[in-house]
């Protein structure tokens, strides 16, 4: 699995989120010195186009790979690694007490060390020892340093600490090494920053816990080129998947056919059929904490598959084609469940019909499955699919109901994992 699925466009907002002063937000970019250093530009050019007030950080070692000239010329302002300069203006203090995010991106398996043990022998660890807003450190190594003892447990104890420690993407690392130990593309290190950003301080609620979330629409294959399938985007797990991230969970998220970007710290499955997204569903789940089926999986299937693309006749007539029903993933997972406490969350895309409206359909189908939590659209006239905005209703197996105002998906995503954190921690 390379840094993204598919393609291109993240599917979410740019909005600035306000700083606690009213200003613009103060953004500390640290840069530790490792190959992808180059990849920060990137990322300092999406803050500061987006009207974030970044000031970089750089270590000694950063400014091997990338020259102060560089950074300042696309921060705007003067940039040091080293806390003798401008003494009386304590910067060694100031920029981490006035900053309103800290992201560190490459984080070193040397930074990620000093930052755990809490060492401070230049600019970049004495603004993480001052700064009392949220961390987000982007890691970036070879596969060996990542997995070392030291690392896994520096890295523990920063998660530990409230800090969010974005897991390294698979991929093409320095030379001919592939593994996982890449830098998550800077744009989705930029998002999910964003999503920290905007919830501003405090600590992150699902820490320690692992969620899994499917996305996307799957396909049921009649021959080589066509298939049965759906209109979902994926757009909306996605959401869901990043922001879980950015609130400190270990996130699975299972792509069903998903063309856009992973999400930065995310590991991905991807699948294409629903017996396919079954079997990665019911495996993952093992081990989560949490289970948001976001997923449209396809209801039926044809009983044959051709081999050869299925032809026209000559006289005009068409195929018939046998479907057999799909299994039912959520119901399964529901009402067999992998571990005490388990919060499963559905989807339920409804258009109202002579059987009942869309809220008493939904709350039918609540109870037929078993979740525990079922987010309810109205994608009467198609409205949802592919849009980068959702409005829903969450309801509750106890009977509860909580409508979302139309929002961002992300802000929708938030409002899912805010009813799944109060079901985890037992209220």
């Amino acid at each position: 699995m390379t840094d993204s699925i598919h393609g291109s466009g993240s599917g979410t907002s740019h909005d600035m989120a306000a700083s606690p002063t009213g200003t613009r937000p103060r953004v500390v970019l640290g840069v530790s010195g490792g190959i992808a250093a180059y990849k920060a530009c990137e990322l300092l050019r999406r803050f500061t186009e987006s009207g974030h007030d970044v000031t970089v950080v750089p270590t000694a070692a950063a400014l091997e790979f990338v020259g102060a000239p560089t950074w300042a010329a696309l921060s705007g302002k003067p940039v040091s690694s080293e806390v003798w300069d401008d003494v009386h203006a304590v910067p060694h203090v100031k920029i981490g007490q006035q900053a309103d995010l800290v992201v560190v991106a490459p984080a070193t398996a040397d930074l990620l060390a000093k930052a755990a043990t809490g060492q401070a022998p230049d600019l970049l660890t004495n603004t993480l020892l001052t700064a009392r807003c949220p961390v987000v450190f982007a890691p970036a190594m070879h596969t060996e340093m990542w997995e070392h003892p030291a690392t896994a447990a520096n890295v523990a104890t920063l998660r530990q600490r409230g800090n969010i420690v974005i897991e390294p993407a698979e991929g093409r690392l320095t030379g001919k090494d592939t593994g996982k130990g890449r830098l998550p593309d800077p744009a989705e290190i930029f998002e999910l920053s964003l999503d920290v950003l905007s919830r501003g301080i405090g600590e992150p609620d699902l820490a320690g816990r692992h969620v899994v979330v499917s996305a996307g629409g799957t396909r049921e294959y009649l021959d080589p080129v066509r298939f049965l399938g759906n209109r979902s985007s994926g757009l909306q797990g996605i959401a869901l998947a990043r922001t879980a991230a950015a609130r400190g969970a270990e996130v699975t998220l299972i792509a069903a056919n998903v063309t856009l970007p992973a999400p930065a710290g995310v590991k991905v499955v991807e699948v294409s059929t629903t017996a396919e997204l079954r079997e990665a569903v019911v495996s993952a789940a093992i081990a989560a904490d949490v289970v948001v089926m976001a997923a449209a999986p396809a209801d039926f299937r044809p009983t044959s598959v051709s081999d050869a693309k299925i032809k026209k006749s000559s006289d005009g007539s068409a195929p018939s084609i046998e479907l057999a029903q799909n299994p039912d993933i959520l119901k399964e997972i529901s009402q067999h469940r992998s571990r005490d406490g388990q919060v499963i969350v559905g989807f339920a895309a409804e258009t109202g019909d002579d059987t009942g409206t869309v809220q008493e359909l939904a709350v039918a189908k609540l109870a037929r499955k078993g979740c525990d939590l079922l987010v309810v659209n109205d994608v009467s006239g198609g409205a949802v699919f592919g849009s980068l905005e959702n409005e829903a209703v969450i309801l509750s197996a106890d009977g509860a109901s909580t409508p979302v105002p139309r929002g961002t998906k992300a802000a929708v995503a938030h409002a899912i994992w805010d009813r799944a954190v109060r079901l985890l921690d037992g209220a």
